[in-house]
């Protein structure tokens, strides 16, 4: 099966498996297993959430272990979310500032997630150790994942 095949399957997957959940915690770690028990290329699959301090501190993940904090602004996390826009990276280590919370890591891309009024609240950050893992059909069907977390969490 291809990527669109799967996403288009996966996706009224993840929305009846959040349907009326409030648990933040839950969600997203639920959310996290999904994507990456579906797609074997991915190395590590979570998201980083906007806290008080002003930092996306992680939040639930699959994968090795992974950066606590990321300064909003830097990385590729930091950008994505300063910038409120999909960051499709095909070799992070072409990526000004990359920040390597693991050295396996090959390529990126990373979702903002916003809130019901419009601000980022967090992102959607996966990595594979593979070059050039996504692409615009990730990015397509990922939005609509951040889109469903919007209506559901925030």
């Amino acid at each position: 099966m291809n990527k669109e095949t799967i996403y288009t399957a996966l996706l009224p997957q993840i929305a009846a498996l959040i349907k009326g959940e409030t648990n933040e915690t839950s969600v997203l770690a639920n959310v996290a297993a999904a994507l990456h028990q579906t797609f074997d290329q991915f190395f590590w699959t979570g998201f980083y959430l906007l806290h008080p301090d002003g930092m996306l501190r992680l939040g639930p993940f699959q994968g090795p272990p992974a950066c606590y904090a990321i300064a909003i602004g830097k990385g590729v996390c930091g950008k994505a979310f300063e910038t409120g826009c999909t960051l499709v990276v095909p070799d992070v280590e072409q990526f000004p500032g990359h920040i390597a919370c693991s050295a396996l890591s090959r390529s990126e891309i990373v979702v903002p997630i916003f809130s019901k009024a419009g601000k980022p609240v967090a992102v959607l950050d996966i990595d594979s150790k593979q070059l050039a893992t996504f692409d615009d059909t990730d990015k397509l069907y990922l939005e609509q994942v951040a889109q469903l977390l919007t209506n559901t969490l925030y």
